[in-house]
């Protein structure tokens, strides 16, 4: 009988592997890529079919979709692979967009793909949920009761993906990093090369510890370690002070702002006490409502001001405006406080990277000792408290070192991804660079706020040199404020 049990393992891990190394497929046809200008290229959209998960192997599979486009050098490198944020973010789209002539550029080194990973874009199979959270608009949002709420609705959101055949545990960062290895197999090539911001850089991270050996070079802009998926509200906290250092450095904005903390700490405050009714419109049904605007609801609204100058330039003027019960700056956003929706991938691949205990620890006490609390985190930890048994637990978050080539971009002024998290992962990286663009905020700003930043990134991804990695200084931040009287139309 043990030899018959010993021999049924064998054959269940033959099996295993024989499934594991099976050749994906991949398809081409030729394509037309046209940008949000209408400038167009030629180009190629591939198909890649994956297994759904590779440990239950079950036999489901996903087409995810990118978009190839050839290099212009007769001796190419490594194919470069675009990975967007989010989680959710498609390159494909992001291809179309602003960025498009540095896709354009990095073809100078070899094949660029415009990836949209497993649940993105073109790769999304998934069915919409359509309902929303809604909570009442006549209310300021307590915390505890919005995430009771969420909760229910985020296990709401889950049992419908399961009767429609979704498997959310489907959706998590491991499962995209193996997405990329199996594409450079289908490719048959050595290595990829990878291009990243934000969540993306999170995927090419966990990618460096399953595939190291398949890697060629590492781009991480607007850096998400391992263990980085839910945000530090000191890191909002120092946002904050360097906004009123900058304030205080500029003659004109501190005579309008002579006290921007003092400004923000006691427009919470006063919210908190006797919460503003603010006129908006429904961002569904277009009528006109009023929302209760409480502390709580303007720590959201503030966080998300934070992600770079290009909004919280405005910041310091809505604080005053607002203090002189003035809330039309923000009116827009603010019905975004009181409702929302999930999307499956987005939902799942946050869940899955999860926090670890020490994390969770460092982040509940911060949320007593700075102005904004866990705000910039909402609603993380509802859906977390949904779906626990998503997490891929402490091996995911824990550190590898990689001797890699690897370029991280970070930007002063960046309120997602601060500076802190490259320097952090960087400490394992023993071949890892630090491109620091000051007063560059998220997004954008980190591969197009300066020329020098495309320059730099092909330098590395040609192998030229360390000595070009220098830090970028943009200009300094003009905050908004209101024209005097007598300058008005």
């Amino acid at each position: 009988m043990k030899k018959i049990i010993t021999l049924s393992y064998w054959s269940i891990f033959l099996s295993l592997h024989a499934f594991a190394q099976s050749e994906p497929m991949l398809n081409f046809e030729p394509y037309i890529f046209e940008n949000s200008k209408q400038e167009s290229v030629e180009a190629e959209m591939g198909t890649l079919t994956v297994p759904a998960n590779r440990i239950k192997t079950d036999g489901r599979s996903l087409q995810l979709k990118f978009v190839r486009f050839k290099s212009t050098n007769p001796n190419p490198g490594s194919p470069i692979v675009y990975l967007a944020g989010g989680p959710g973010g498609s390159g494909i789209s992001t291809a179309r967009g602003s960025r498009f002539e540095l896709f354009m550029a990095m073809r100078e080194v070899a094949d660029v793909i415009a990836f949209d990973q497993r649940g993105t874009g073109l790769s999304n199979e998934n069915p919409r949920y359509e309902n929303y959270w809604v909570y009442p608009f006549d209310q300021p949002l307590d915390k505890d009761t919005a995430y009771r709420m969420i909760t229910e609705f985020t296990a709401g959101a889950a049992r419908f993906w399961k009767e429609k055949g979704v498997e959310l545990g489907d959706y998590n960062t491991n499962e995209s990093a193996d997405d990329l290895n199996d594409l450079r197999r289908a490719l048959g090539v050595e290595k990829l090369s990878l291009w990243s911001i934000s969540y993306g850089s999170h995927l090419a991270l966990a990618t460096m510890k399953r595939h190291e050996q398949y890697l060629d070079k590492v781009i991480l802009a607007g850096v998400e370690g391992w263990d980085h998926t839910v945000k530090l509200p000191s890191d909002s906290q120092k946002l904050l002070e360097r906004i009123d250092s900058l304030i205080k450095s500029d003659p004109e904005a501190s005579s309008s702002y002579p006290d921007f903390l003092g400004d923000l700490k006691a427009l919470l405050q006063k919210v908190d006490q006797q919460p503003a009714l603010v006129s908006t419109t429904h961002p569904l049904t277009g009528q006109k409502i009023e929302v209760a605007v409480g502390k709580y609801d303007l720590q959201i609204l503030i966080a998300s001001t934070l992600r770079g100058p290009s909004i919280f330039r405005r910041l310091p003027y809505w604080c005053k405006q607002m203090l002189n019960d003035d809330f039309s700056g923000i009116s827009k956003w603010v019905p975004y406080t009181h409702g929302g929706n999930v999307s499956a991938m987005s939902l799942a691949m946050d869940v899955a990277s999860g926090i670890s205990p020490e994390r969770l620890k460092r982040i509940e006490r911060e949320e007593k000792e700075t102005l904004l609390a866990g705000a910039i985190n909402f609603p993380y930890m509802a859906h977390r408290a949904a779906l626990p048994d998503l997490d891929l637990g402490s091996s995911f978050r824990h550190p590898v070192r990689s001797d890699l080539p690897v370029l991280c971009i970070s930007g002063t002024l960046d309120g997602r991804t601060q500076p802190s998290n490259a320097t952090e992962v960087l400490q394992y990286l023993s071949n890892g660079h630090h491109l620091i663009i000051h007063g560059a905020g998220h997004s954008d700003p980190l591969f197009l706020s300066s020329p020098d930043i495309k320059e730099t990134m092909l330098a590395f991804m040609k192998g030229e040199p360390v000595e070009v990695y220098q830090d970028i200084m943009l200009p300094p931040v003009k905050f908004y404020v209101e024209p005097a009287e007598g300058d008005r139309e």
